[in-house]
């Protein structure tokens, strides 16, 4: 325990030498060396010893508390008690107790996970930060980087990671890979992290092992409970399975007219004698229902699975029910499962949301999504990663804010955008002391999403980027080689008449997925707020807004307030110079004079393709 308490120190240490260039995250403790700890030998003992500006900490294990990784913060700061049931909550109380809490804090959800697209060749789908930190051609670790990237997941009480893309390659479960995935579990576990997997349904046919990947052929089942046989065998706590089955080209149960609740049921009987999970995506469309409005195809395929499920098996499905984008209403997936467990999933990188070129602070996106969604509902959520090898691990500096703002959330669902920023801001940029200048940094991230909507597709426009890369605006695409529900103007329809989808009770219905009071809200143009009016609803170009502008006016409007509050971020980003590092401040300009082509862009184009129709 002495030999790994030194190499800790000396990784930090060496952590505390790096330049100011994004690597250190958060994570900016000085090396103060003051602390007396009274306890057990655990991280939470090694993390304090080190950081903590205080005479005396006792640790305690107490049984009495709840097994859920809670913890307790009792005293002064010259001698202060921290108590957990598990070595897990001691070591989330210890970076709290570095951020200053202070009281008795619990975990909202069990189940606190990253999802890694990351692809078994080191790219990353949907990365914008570099490739990815686990795979490589060369099955190399580097066991520093990943000893930091679990020190930041358990400062913000993360406790899950999935490794690899939920479109995986069947070669993720070959010796060869397995045996790389314990080597990071072995890193991962003394920071209270469970690895998961992505696995491709097909894998046994795919393989070459069985001439079929059928959920109910004797076959399959014997090979599936071999395979996880074999990966706890190395893997003890191994957590479990994310499956992403018949969408986009996936195979699944389908390919052998079976059902999601037949797919999931055999990969549950096969991981509960270890006590794993199936997580069962429901990003599903063009299967079963193909033809039908892609933003129902979830509730039509699953609504009548609830129940016939195992209970090892949770539904995990997106905050909305189309596609992370900017905006959207929340999924009513999650007002039809009932007696299915079910994970949000949230995107952590921003896809849809300028990538790794925008600051763009999703905290109150999900907040947003909670506001309708209760987290008791929930089981736990699940982030989509932004996180690679570039040297500040998430493309953009800010974008740290969001994988901040996951495990925050993740851990504590009622804490408010304001105080996640204010606690990010404090910890990444420390010297960033002016009392203004912290105000009008909090104000910038703070207003940052609703300015991405305004700049890209404001009052309930949807689906207009480019397809290829989900990047900068192409409201006119429609060609002949797009799938018909990715097309832009199958989504905003617009012409002479007006524009919008028509989701009511006389168009496609979507609103009747809903339950009360959303149903009859939304059915209705003169109820429907207006941040989802052009989602549910088709209106004239004069349809009258409540600020007294006609729609087209208000369009115009919207997006030129986005392109405004960028400059004002521009502007206060430039008075940050004196108070900011050099590199980061540089890096950061620079990110956001990008941003500034972007979203004037985004305005330019719309409002000329708009134009067209609406004048």
């Amino acid at each position: 325990m002495k030999k790994q308490i030194i190499l800790f120190f000396t990784f930090l240490l060496c952590m505390g030498a790096w330049a100011e260039d994004g690597s250190r995250l958060w994570l900016r403790y000085d090396t103060l060396r003051s602390a007396k700890i009274v306890g057990p030998e655990c991280k939470a003992a090694q993390v304090l010893s080190l950081f903590y500006n205080g005479r005396q900490v006792t640790l305690k294990l107490d049984e009495s508390m709840p097994a859920n990784d809670g913890y307790k913060i009792e005293g002064t700061h010259d001698d202060a008690s921290l108590s957990a049931r598990t070595e897990a909550g001691l070591l989330y109380g210890a970076f709290a107790m570095l951020r200053g809490d202070q009281g008795t804090s619990m975990p909202y959800f069990g189940l606190r996970i990253l999802n890694h697209w990351d692809n078994l060749d080191g790219s990353v789908e949907r990365g914008y930060a570099g490739e990815s930190i686990f795979w490589n051609d060369d099955l190399r670790i580097d066991r520093r980087l990943i000893e930091q990237y679990a020190m930041a997941n358990a400062s913000i009480g993360i406790n899950g990671t999935v490794l690899n893309n939920v479109n995986a390659s069947p070669k993720m479960l070959t010796p060869i890979y397995i045996n790389k995935v314990k080597k990071i579990a072995d890193i991962l576990r003394p920071w209270g992290i469970k690895v998961y997997l992505s696995v491709n349904f097909g894998s046994p046919k795919a393989l070459g092992d069985v001439n079929t990947a059928d959920p109910l052929d004797a076959k399959v089942r014997q090979w599936w409970k071999r395979k996880v046989k074999d990966i706890y065998k190395l893997i003890p706590d191994f957590g479990g399975l994310l499956v992403k089955a018949n969408s986009e080209g996936q195979p699944g149960p389908f390919d052998y007219g079976r059902t999601h609740a037949d797919g999931a049921n055999m990969l549950a009987d096969a991981l509960k004698p270890y006590g794993g999970i199936v997580m069962w995506r429901s990003f599903v469309y063009g299967a079963k229902h193909k033809g039908e409005d892609r933003v129902k195809q979830a509730v039509s395929e699953f609504s009548e699975l609830d129940g016939r499920f195992r209970d090892n098996v949770i539904l995990q499905s997106k905050n909305g029910p189309l596609d992370f984008q900017p905006r959207e209403p929340y999924a009513p997936i999650f007002d039809h499962i009932t007696r299915t467990p079910q994970l949000a999933e949230l995107q952590i990188t921003q896809e849809y949301l300028g990538q790794g070129e925008h600051l763009v602070f999703l905290a109150p996106m999900w907040k947003e999504f909670f506001a309708f969604v209760s987290p008791s509902r929930l089981k736990g959520i699940a982030g989509v990663a932004n996180i690679g090898l570039d040297r500040n691990w998430c493309g953009h500096h800010f974008a740290q804010a969001n994988w901040y703002a996951f495990g925050r959330l993740a851990w504590n669902p009622s804490i408010s955008s304001e105080q996640i920023a204010k606690e990010w801001l404090a910890q990444t940029f420390p010297t960033a002391k002016s009392a203004k200048l912290a105000d009008q940094l909090l104000s910038v991230l703070l207003r940052s999403r609703e300015a991405c909507v305004d700049y890209m597709m404001p009052l309930g426009l949807h689906h207009i980027f480019k397809f290829d890369h989900h990047m900068g605006p192409e409201p006119d695409g429609f060609k002949a080689d797009y799938p018909i529900e990715w097309c832009p103007v199958y989504y905003h329809k617009a012409d002479k008449t007006g524009i919008g989808f028509d989701r009511s009770s006389t168009g496609t219905g979507a609103t009747q997925q809903y339950n009360e009071p959303y149903r009859s809200q939304y059915d209705k143009v003169s109820t429907c707020p207006e941040q989802y009016l052009l989602w549910f609803h088709r209106v004239p170009w004069t349809y009258r807004m409540l600020s007294g502008r006609t729609l087209w006016e208000e369009m115009q409007y919207r997006y030129a307030r986005g392109v405004k509050e960028v400059e004002d971020f521009v502007d206060i980003w430039s008075q940050a110079k004196p108070f900011v590092d050099n590199q980061r401040w540089q890096e950061v300009n620079e990110k956001l004079q990008h941003q500034l082509r972007d979203a004037r862009e985004w305005q330019q184009v719309c409002i000329g393709y708009f134009g067209k129709f609406a004048q």
